[in-house]
């Protein structure tokens, strides 16, 4: 079969879009040079420059809920010299509801969830250049994983992971941390999501599973950089009553 005659004019490279969204609350002390760190790491990889395998442009999303401190006034100052940046504010405090909020107003090919305190430029780089995939998860527990949290946190993930296979019939490890979705998913799962707090993430992720959309999930390795702000057994009864909704709204 002949070739199609060639115009003789370069092709462009392909261009994707990235959001990535961080759900922020009271982290006046941390959020300014985090993200200073992200974003070093961002230009580190690259993404934001034409390549063998295109363009590949990144914006970041900060929704800020219900900080009782200046987080807020940080970002926004910072913002106002990264044009890749720019802040949401919510009056809440509610990690899942900024996570919902930010995944709804993004407008990227893919968006990537982070922490403000957990990124990665080379795991949304490999992510995204997937196209076997249309979630990507950095799961703890996937093979070649190296968690090196304490026993405890260790133990609370394995724990979770049963109730995602007893309550959802799951097949995936892990929900929380970082990932990343194409747009796809978001148009399709995320404004039906109805968990809030701990839970967005994971009724999201079962959402996307039960809509037939390929998950994939990738070894990370996870290392605590600071104390965890949050108790983790005051956590662990609404974690199960959340599920046990997620069970009952889903079916």
């Amino acid at each position: 079969m002949a070739s199609p005659p060639s115009s003789g004019a370069p092709v462009p490279p392909a261009r994707t879009t990235v959001s990535v969204v961080i759900p922020v609350h009271n982290e006046a002390s941390y959020v300014e040079g985090a993200l200073v760190d992200l974003f070093a790491d961002l230009d580190a990889v690259a993404v934001d420059r034409p390549g063998g395998a295109g363009e590949l442009a990144v914006d970041v999303v900060v929704v800020e809920n219900g900080s009782s401190d200046d987080t807020a006034d940080q970002v926004a100052a910072l913002a106002a010299t990264e044009p890749r940046l720019s802040l949401l504010r919510l009056a809440t405090p509610d990690y899942g509801a900024a996570m919902r909020e930010g995944f709804l107003t993004s407008s990227g090919d893919w968006v990537v969830a982070f922490d403000i305190d957990y990124f990665s430029g080379e795991f949304l780089t490999a992510a995204v250049a997937r196209d076997d995939a249309d979630v990507v998860l950095a799961s703890k527990r996937a093979p070649g994983s190296e968690d090196r949290r304490s026993t405890f946190r260790k133990t609370a993930t394995w724990g979770f992971n049963l109730l995602l296979r007893a309550l959802l019939a799951s097949n995936v490890s892990d929900t929380h941390g970082m990932k990343a979705l194409r747009r796809t998913v978001i148009d399709a799962v995320a404004g039906d999501v109805a968990s809030t707090q701990d839970l967005f993430d994971t009724e999201l992720v079962i959402r996307a599973e039960r809509a037939g959309f390929r998950i994939v999930e990738v070894p990370v390795t996870v290392e605590e950089t600071r104390e965890s702000r949050s108790r983790l057994v005051r956590r662990v009864p609404r974690t199960v009553r959340g599920m046990w909704d997620i069970r009952r709204s889903l079916g």
